[in-house]
């Protein structure tokens, strides 16, 4: 969330660019701003900085992973068919008894 210092610096903005005549309320109109900013701010789906930096950080690494599990799979696409009967299920030879 915004640094609570950030919200009075704003609220005091914005209570300044009112005209004179409702500058006498500033007080109260500050709080009434700080606490529609808060609750504005509060409805938004947002993260600190801090949670920002680590799953960017977590992505950058899976990235990484990602694109040597290509390059792996390209070189063994690449690689002749050693086994060319591998994907055939193994028959049986019937083997006949002889009577004697």
């Amino acid at each position: 969330m915004l640094d609570p210092k950030h919200l009075d610096d704003l609220a005091k903005r914005l209570s300044g660019s009112l005209p004179k005549g409702l500058q006498a309320l500033q007080e109260d109109i500050n709080r009434n701003l700080r606490a529609s900013l808060e609750g504005g701010l509060a409805k938004l789906d947002l993260v600190t900085r801090e949670e920002f930096d680590v799953q960017s950080a977590v992505l950058a690494r899976t990235r990484e992973k990602l694109e040597k599990l290509e390059v792996l799979v390209a070189e063994l696409e690449q690689q002749p068919d050693v086994d060319t009967h591998a994907d055939k299920p193994a028959t049986r030879r019937k083997t006949t008894k002889k009577s004697s």
